[in-house]
């Protein structure tokens, strides 16, 4: 067993590569192999959000405050508020973020496959962020 201690493990700022905006990752768990399932909380401020990205084994999203945007590749974008749940199914394009005037927070959750959890691809402009 092992208990991992709220506050034991620091905060980092999400990537410029790979985020716009202020984006803060506070690491969950992320378990030695053969365990796959990796998770983190992620606070995005107004306005920021990831990049178009794909998960090999799909993802979830579990929101916890605020209000935010999610899209797949080719639909619309979707509001979400906490307690939504929301699932990227593998290799699906997708993005999400906080909304243009209110932060939002979410537990990511996405799973392994050959040590590689993500794939990033290009960053959302402005004109696809305000679709």
């Amino acid at each position: 067993m092992e208990i991992k201690r709220g506050g034991s493990q620091p905060s980092g700022k999400g990537p410029a590569e790979w985020f716009t905006g202020s984006v803060r990752i506070d690491p969950l768990h992320s378990p030695p192999e053969p365990a796959r399932v990796a998770c983190a909380l992620v606070t995005f401020e107004p306005g920021a959000r990831t990049a178009w990205h794909t998960h090999p084994l799909g993802q979830t999203l579990i929101i916890l405050s605020g209000c935010g945007w999610v899209q797949r590749a080719g639909g619309k974008v979707e509001e979400v508020r906490p307690g939504d749940v929301v699932w990227f199914s593998p290799g699906e394009k997708h993005w999400h973020g906080a909304a243009a005037t209110t932060a939002m927070s979410h537990i990511a959750i996405q799973e392994r496959l050959n040590g590689a959890q993500v794939e990033w691809l290009e960053k959302v402009s402005d004109e696809e962020y305000r679709a």
